[in-house]
């Protein structure tokens, strides 16, 4: 028999006790590392990406271990991810799980491309996409072309080999939708038609407005909700400007709220979305701190109205610090390549409040990396219920970046680190502000629906709640008007008989007999 070493002589025989610890050791990592491996979750799957990347659930399909399946629950529940041989992943629609459905109305071309110059064949209401796309004119009309964007993605939404995530999908039937969608370029027309050109009167973009509120009123799904679940873009500030007052219990997509009083437009019902940036994105972007000479950067119209008053005295505050390049610049001849220059060479970028309080120049700093200072107090951000803009952008008060030497000296005490893990975020962030057709994961497009999905509650409680009355007074309504024919029946009856009666009276009147024999 083994003789038993007791604990108190341990170190008497340490070979043989060292020797079995080790093994134990050995095969208790050994077993713990199979069993972890064999549990794990795909690593294929970039979860920090994602807007609430807590809520996703990833389940593996039995037959294909390779392919998982996004929750019900998460940001994107319309998607399957396919995973390939060396690790890669490629988003494909799945329809039945889109987190919108949109019903669109069928308007005539006058209305959307054919404000792109594109001709109906026959009697076909949309361009075939896939065939060729409408080109969308370029310059400044692309920083409000979200009509263009979103319009293009439902109407490819029902492909059946689609690639790509969809948010939204467009169904024939409008009692199934959740929203029902107005394609009407509003921004493209006002661009284009808003003067009125001899003989005319009145301009082209008013009578399509004219043409559009008429068009919506008469229809049973604007009589069924009020137009509240009606979806309309307005993203130019002066777009929509003749029918906005007689559309307002709709859902708008805007830029802003500046020119929209609270009644018409507000955060509660409508959804900001992002100007398309007019700077190209800086790929590949491995600048530091010190590669960036140009403390603050701002270059742009500096005389605006309303609230661009700051403009100019921030211009007169700053023009002569060494580091601040403040001047004037528009999208002009080379003004584009410049800017774009400039905001990659600069850490930070000015956002200051103009006409309106919100600007192209924004979503330009953003894809350039160049950290946003906003300056505007009424400001509504894209996303915000979603996306902490305090992460990469720098806020100050208007009255505090008055202020004599404020504002420049908040900008030089940001120190490195802080300032790199703003950066960082920009780069993380920037596919949120991203155009394009077909749409990608997470881009201003998809971002957008989501965004108009999360609306959808809200809408469907005010129209519950304008229903609670209405059956049961259409039907008091009924009763009444059908008690009043009755009543008036009778009366009717009751003045026949009254006649009648009157008449044989009339006749069998002595005096009657009397006179007709005379």
């Amino acid at each position: 028999m083994a003789e038993r070493i007791p604990h108190s002589h341990g170190f008497a025989s340490p070979k043989p006790l060292f020797l079995l610890f080790t093994v134990l050791s050995f095969l208790f990592i050994l077993s713990w590392f199979f069993f972890l491996g064999s549990t794990g979750r795909p690593h294929f799957i970039e979860h920090s990406l994602l807007p609430n990347a807590e809520s996703l659930s990833v389940t593996k399909d039995e037959k294909s271990p390779a392919r998982v399946r996004l929750g019900r629950n998460s940001s994107h529940p319309q998607s399957t991810v396919l995973a390939g041989e060396d690790g890669s992943s490629a988003v494909t629609c799945d329809p039945s799980g889109a987190v919108l459905k949109v019903f669109m109305y069928d308007l005539p071309s006058e209305f959307h491309f054919g404000l792109l110059d594109w001709k109906p064949e026959g009697r076909s209401t949309w361009p075939d996409i896939l065939k060729k796309v409408p080109e969308y004119p370029g310059g400044l009309n692309l920083q409000h072309s979200i009509e263009y964007w979103l319009t293009l993605d439902l109407l490819s939404s029902r492909f059946p080999d689609r690639s790509g995530p969809c948010s939204a999908i467009r169904v024939v039937d409008s009692r199934e939708a959740d929203v029902v969608f107005v394609p009407f370029f509003s921004s493209l027309s006002y661009n284009r038609h808003s003067k009125v050109t001899s003989p005319q009167t009145v301009s082209e973009n008013k009578m399509l407005q004219d043409k559009l509120v008429e068009f919506l009123t008469a229809q049973e799904e604007w009589k069924r909700s009020g137009g509240r679940d009606h979806v309309i873009m307005a993203h130019h500030p002066n777009s929509m400007l003749d029918a906005r007052m007689k559309l307002w219990p709709c859902m708008f997509i805007l830029a802003d709220f500046g020119r929209y009083p609270p009644n018409i437009a507000n955060v509660e019902k409508d959804v900001i979305a992002p100007y398309k940036h007019v700077v190209k994105t800086f790929a590949d972007d491995s600048s530091g701190f010190d590669d960036r000479p140009t403390l603050l950067y701002f270059q742009g119209a500096i005389y605006r109205k309303d609230g661009g008053f700051v403009r100019q005295e921030l211009f007169y505050l700053l023009k002569d610090e060494k580091d601040v390049h403040f001047s004037f610049g528009s999208a002009r001849g080379d003004g584009i390549r410049t800017a774009t220059q400039g905001m990659r060479f600069s850490k930070y970028c000015l956002n200051v409040a103009g006409d309106t309080p919100s600007s192209n120049r924004l979503f330009d700093a953003i894809v350039s990396h160049c950290v946003p200072v906003i300056i505007s107090d009424e400001i509504e951000l894209p996303y915000e219920d979603v996306l902490d803009y305090s992460e990469f952008c720098v806020f100050v008060r208007t009255s505090d970046a008055l202020k004599k030497g404020f504002l420049i000296n908040l900008m030089r005490s940001i120190n490195r680190e802080e300032w790199s893990r703003m950066w960082s975020k920009l780069k993380e962030v920037q596919g949120f502000f991203e155009f394009q057709y077909p749409s990608r994961k997470d881009d201003a497009v998809q971002m957008i629906w989501q965004a108009v999905a999360r609306k959808v509650s809200p809408v469907r409680l005010k129209i519950h709640r304008s229903r609670r009355f209405s059956r049961f007074e259409v039907d008091q309504e009924k009763r009444f008007c059908s008690s009043c024919h009755d009543h008036q029946e009778e009366v009717r009856q009751g003045l026949r008989s009254s006649i009648d009666e009157g008449n044989r009276n009339f006749q069998s009147h002595p005096l009657t007999k009397l006179r007709i024999q005379t």
